[in-house]
């Protein structure tokens, strides 16, 4: 099979069209659409399997644009296979890519992974370990990277306790495995019992679901106090990761210690906090972050990609490491299913579509 594909990349057989999915009155269609040509720097890959996340969703409903001179079809990672490198010259003057034709590869997107195939830059684009399956490696590269540049932000540390929002989500699920990996203790936050059950499993040391706590905060309090064994007012969590905002921004400031960091990385419970007091921040030496990936210059990705490779690559599919967790996985012609079914929020881990049937 890597063969037959590799061999596509330089015969007459390469195909001029692909099908991609763009957003069209706010729902995903199939539309066919030429292939994109490779530029200097950048590899084309024949797309098995690209992960469904929720900027998708917001991007799909006009909510969040694209970067500029990014292409409008989705789609923020994929695994697939190498089918064309860029070449130029022979000899000590030629330029060749890194990559071969016919590696299994997975790649950090700014768009496009939507599609059969998609072009990626060099940089944002790696190997696939002999262990990790081309499903897999799908869910790796938007979802763990997200989460690794969060702990690096916020500055966690063995020993650290670790407030993770949406913690049945794909990026939540790799945040806890990430904070247990180096010795930090993750405090998982969901909306259903069943998602803290398995945040549990994953390493998370307390769960608490946010619908029947409205004031989570104080529950998290609790545990700390009993954790620490130490009634201290000072004694909340190191850090939090949020990627809800405004809903949760009162027990966000509840729970944080003194100096405790919070790091804001999506607003799914709104942007907009009213009557906000400024004085809670400062009472507590609160460092208030927020960040993106997607925006990213490729010089940042491609160092954060090196790091990861390094420090978190390695433990997948060891005894001790880290796992991808899977929870669906769709046909190339359902991705508005795969859509609505992360809107429904019954997902723990990763969402899935599969591109080539045999993959």
């Amino acid at each position: 099979k890597l063969v037959k594909l590799s061999a596509m990349a330089s015969s007459s057989l390469h195909p001029k069209t692909m099908l991609a999915g763009k957003a069209v009155d706010a729902k995903v269609a199939l539309q066919k659409i030429p292939i994109p040509i490779i530029q200097k720097g950048e590899v084309l890959i024949k797309v098995c399997y690209f992960g469904i996340n929720r900027a998708d969703i917001l991007q799909r409903k006009g909510l969040y644009p694209p970067p500029e001179g990014t292409t409008d079809v989705l789609g923020l990672e994929c695994a697939g296979l190498i089918v064309a490198t860029w070449k130029k010259g022979e000899g000590a003057a030629s330029s060749k890519s890194k990559f071969l034709e016919g590696e299994r590869v997975m790649a950090l997107l700014s768009g496009g992974g939507y599609a059969e195939y998609v072009v990626a830059k060099e940089e944002t684009v790696m190997r696939i370990p002999p262990r990790i399956s081309l499903q897999d490696a799908a869910a790796i590269p938007e979802q763990w990277l997200t989460a690794f540049q969060l702990i690096k932000i916020g500055e966690a540390k063995m020993g650290d306790y670790v407030v993770v929002h949406a913690a049945g989500s794909g990026v939540g699920t790799s945040i806890v495995q990430q904070l247990r990996l180096m010795g930090a203790f993750p405090i998982a936050v969901a909306g259903k019992a069943e998602k803290l059950e398995s945040s549990k499993s994953l390493g998370a040391v307390f769960g608490v679901n946010y619908k029947e706590s409205k004031e989570f905060g104080k529950e998290i309090l609790k545990f700390m106090v009993k954790r620490t064994r130490t009634e201290s007012k000072d004694k909340g969590v190191d850090l939090v990761l949020d990627c809800v905002g405004a809903s949760h921004f009162g027990e966000n400031i509840r729970c944080l210690g003194v100096d405790g960091r919070w790091v804001l990385y999506g607003l799914l419970g709104g942007a907009k906090v009213n009557e906000f007091n400024l004085g809670l921040i400062l009472g507590k030496r609160i460092s208030l972050r927020g960040t993106t990936l997607r925006s990213r210059s490729t010089l940042y990705k491609a160092k954060l990609i090196e790091e990861f490779e390094k420090q978190i690559l390695p433990h997948f599919g060891t005894k001790e490491g880290v796992a991808v967790k899977v929870n669906k996985v769709f046909e190339f012609n359902e991705i508005q299913d795969a859509h609505d079914y992360m809107e429904s929020n019954k997902n723990f881990g990763k969402i899935l579509v599969k591109v080539v049937k045999d993959a």
